[in-house]
């Protein structure tokens, strides 16, 4: 617990609130986390909380806004650093989204998984489905300009929700080495690639 005769800076005040709070909702859930559990895991009062975040619901909020963010920008980052072909470059850009869930995994759960049923939360999570597979057909329109037009969002949709479902199962099977998953993901990518080079 914090002391009287220490004051913690805001900065540092704000990091655990938010650690605490993104382990409490990924392992019990929204609902069944209170302001009062948070608070006790952080080791802050809720004077302190109420300074940083006007609710629990905003807290939620900011949490998933900003690991949508750094979500999307983890793997692209990669991708423009490395030099090469696609499948040269995609290595990294995939092994950089699975590394950035191995470091988060409370709030990608958060992320990924319906656990409010509060209309704010769905739709933030709709909006990082929507970015991701934007950018997945960003890529195969680059990459696979022969694909038939009609397949390219489908086909975008498929990358986006294998991902979002493996790293979900990944959540649940920590034991499995990130490089595995790196490798599955290839494949797929790799094979509808592959259907248009043949």
């Amino acid at each position: 617990m914090v002391t009287k005769t220490k004051r913690l800076p805001a900065a540092e005040r704000r990091t655990l609130i938010e650690d605490a709070a993104a382990r409490l909702f990924a392992e019990r859930g929204y609902a069944a986390t209170t302001v009062e559990d948070i608070v006790r895991e952080a080791g802050v009062t809720k004077p302190m909380l109420y300074r940083s975040f006007e609710s629990k619901k905003e807290l939620h909020m900011k949490l998933l806004e900003r690991r949508r963010d750094e979500l999307a920008a983890a793997p692209l980052d990669e991708f423009v650093m490395a030099e090469g072909a696609l499948d040269e470059r995609l290595p990294a850009m995939i092994d950089a989204w699975f590394a950035h869930i191995e470091q988060h995994p409370h709030t990608t759960r958060m992320l990924f998984a319906e656990t409010t049923g509060d209309d704010d939360i769905r739709a933030l999570q709709r909006e990082l489905h929507d970015r991701q597979r934007a950018a997945d057909i960003a890529l195969l329109r680059e990459f696979a300009p022969s694909l038939p037009e009609a397949e390219i969002e489908p086909l975008g949709e498929v990358i986006r929700s294998s991902l979002r479902g493996l790293a979900l199962w990944w959540l649940d099977h920590p034991e499995t080495p990130r490089e595995v998953l790196v490798a599955v993901v290839l494949r797929v990518v790799r094979g509808v690639l592959a259907t248009v080079e043949s």
